[in-house]
């Protein structure tokens, strides 16, 4: 492999990853906006309405179905800023880098889980 395709290659690699974190961003992004509206609409509608979730039947139905969708949007958002980490990373030159043991992080694995910070080895120790 000659000089100029050496340079190539993680040129390549870095344009690759930072359009793969895009894609998921924008999906995400897209996510986080729908759940909203979703969330601002049972807001509105809980406003609306004079009813004792307590001591209605389907009150606990509703409680938990307004639980679910601040736990999804919560964890929607919290994906969009692991992907935002995940571009900044790429930009770094630090996105390829395992954060616990220095070592490299499989293209597969990135591919797979471009929010990734470790490679697949340190995945599986328990957290410190």
């Amino acid at each position: 492999m000659d000089e100029s395709t050496e340079r190539a290659g993680p040129a390549a690699e870095r344009r690759q990853a930072a359009e793969l974190i895009a894609e998921k961003r924008e999906s995400t992004a897209r996510l986080v906006a729908s759940l909203t509206r979703l969330w601002d609409d049972v807001v509105a509608a809980s406003a609306l309405t004079g009813d004792d979730d307590e001591h209605d039947p389907e009150g606990q139905t509703v409680a938990f179905e307004r639980a679910q969708l601040r736990d999804t949007l919560k964890q929607a958002r919290g994906d969009l800023e692991a992907l935002d980490r995940a571009a900044s990373r790429v930009a770094g030159g630090e996105y390829w880098v395992c954060e616990r043991c220095g070592g490299p992080i499989a293209a597969a694995r990135l591919a797979a889980r471009p929010t990734a910070t470790c490679c697949i080895d340190c995945a599986g120790l328990p957290a410190r």
